[in-house]
């Protein structure tokens, strides 16, 4: 047990090892790095090791405190259990006041975005007020062990209204408590809540690391292995989690879409891709884009006449070698500012159909029977 059980950014856990070793914890913490990439992981191995019985710089995983600490390990465990406390048709005015905390310590605790319900969660889960309330409350209580944690898994879901009551934490930390959020990207944060809070970017993992992650997780086939690992684009957590089966065809419908788009060509057939891909409800809108990105990427590198270029979708080669010869780099740039534009949309709930039309559409050449070519 302990922190060598992490693989990865190995930079990051000497760093913390050594905040921990030293006694001078940071009172705010800020993790970023795409999902699946162990941010929560290392947040929750980082509040065993600041409360563990037996050693100083990281956790032995038996003593009482680090078995308690380890029932976050599965946060959807806690997360149906909340909810169901709670009650399935709870209002609005019930989900601030039983706010969903995930709980194993009594020094140590994690908020995640509230799905309000657990039969028919909101589309869009949140960091609400309540959840940060009760964070502010309990931050300046002594701790009975070492040191308190609080978790704050997703926080670029806050809205900035419930920003600011968590900012008020930051601006007179507790001197026995740290925050650790996590988050994509920190740009998704408000300025002042960035400048109080000590920041590490997790990087992807490299190709073989997530390989041995899935074997030492995950009973697929070799070669699944691998197209799992590649897929993931360096995410594990996202990796473990894939349908293969599913995820195939997901890529090679949007390719198609991309493909129909280009050639001006089988619009019928290029509607009920799009149609097929709005339908979708177990994906969120944000992961069928990052599909597009990845596509678009694959094509920038072809187009580019790269070498040895490294895929992230291998099982499409020779479908996005044929598209790279039929398009050029203004045209694979103007798909990148369209997916850009429906990035910002979601924003503004934007109908998942129409934005994928709209996209499609705006990729077709002026003459529609014709091909784009370098």
């Amino acid at each position: 047990m302990g922190f060598g059980e992490f693989l990865g950014n190995q930079k990051i856990v000497s760093a913390l090892r050594g905040a921990l070793r030293s006694s001078r914890v940071p009172h705010a913490l800020l993790f970023t790095g795409p999902r699946g990439v162990g941010k929560y992981t290392l947040a929750r191995m980082f509040a065993q090791a600041a409360n563990c019985e037996r050693l100083t710089d990281d956790f032995c995983g038996e003593c009482i405190a680090c078995r308690q600490i380890s029932q976050l390990t599965d946060p959807q465990k806690l997360i149906e259990q909340g909810l169901a406390e709670r009650g399935e048709s709870a209002d609005a005015a019930t989900v601030e006041r039983i706010p969903l905390i995930l709980q194993g310590n009594s020094d140590v605790c994690a908020v995640v975005p509230d799905p309000v319900r657990l039969k028919a969660p909101v589309a869009r889960p949140m960091l609400r007020i309540g959840q940060l309330r009760a964070i502010r409350r309990a931050a300046y209580f002594q701790p009975t062990g070492r040191r308190r944690v609080f978790i704050l898994d997703g926080a670029e879901t806050m809205r900035t209204d419930v920003a600011n009551v968590f900012l008020k934490i930051l601006e007179e930390p507790p001197g026995s408590a740290t925050l650790i959020l996590t988050a994509p990207s920190p740009f998704s944060l408000l300025p002042t809540i960035l400048s109080r809070c000590m920041q590490f970017h997790f990087a992807p993992l490299p190709l073989a690391e997530v390989e041995k992650i899935l074997k030492l997780h995950s009973q697929r086939k070799p070669a699944e292995l691998k197209l799992a690992a590649q897929l993931s684009e360096g995410s594990p957590g996202l990796a473990l989690e894939l349908d293969l089966e599913e995820a195939v065809e997901k890529r090679r419908t949007a390719l198609r879409v991309l493909e129909r788009a280009a050639r001006g060509q089988a619009f019928a057939q290029l509607f009920a891709d799009t149609a097929a891909l709005a339908k979708d409800r177990e994906s969120s809108f944000e992961d069928l884009l990052a599909i597009f990105y990845g596509l678009l990427s694959d094509l920038l590198e072809l187009n580019a006449g790269v070498r040895f270029p490294l895929l992230r979708n291998p099982h499409l080669t020779k479908e996005l070698e044929s598209l790279s010869r039929a398009v050029d780099a203004p045209w694979i740039g103007r798909a990148i500012a369209e997916i850009d534009k429906l990035a910002g949309g979601m924003r503004r709930n934007l109908n998942r159909q129409l934005g994928l039309d709209a996209l499609a559409m705006s990729l077709v050449p002026a003459e529609s029977g014709s091909v784009n070519t370098k």
